[in-house]
């Protein structure tokens, strides 16, 4: 099943990325070679939710202690981010007018 070029939106890829519905932008690479890689795409799903997909792969260190370290470390960031930008989403309460 193809979409309409008129059903995509401004930022979706346009091509074999978009299926079932859904619209997929191109993916957004952050790479450090040799240490990290991050990759973003923008989703929107059939529903009309749209969604930040984040893929991240770090090398670790080769000792035990400091790999664990890196992952704690790494995982504490993830959910402050993760946070954050859950309660940018969040409509914020109207003040009351007088």
């Amino acid at each position: 099943m193809t979409a309409r070029v008129a059903d995509h939106t401004p930022w979706c890829g346009r091509d074999h990325r978009c299926g079932l519905g859904e619209h997929r932008s191109p993916e957004i690479v952050i790479d450090l070679p040799g240490h990290a890689r991050a990759v973003l795409v923008r989703v929107r799903t059939a529903a009309g939710r749209e969604h930040a997909e984040v893929r991240v792969r770090v090398a670790l260190a080769p000792g035990e202690p400091a790999a664990r370290r890196q992952l704690a470390e790494l995982l504490a960031d993830l959910r402050h981010t993760v946070t954050r930008a859950a309660v940018t989403a969040r409509p914020r309460p109207r003040k009351a007018t007088r």
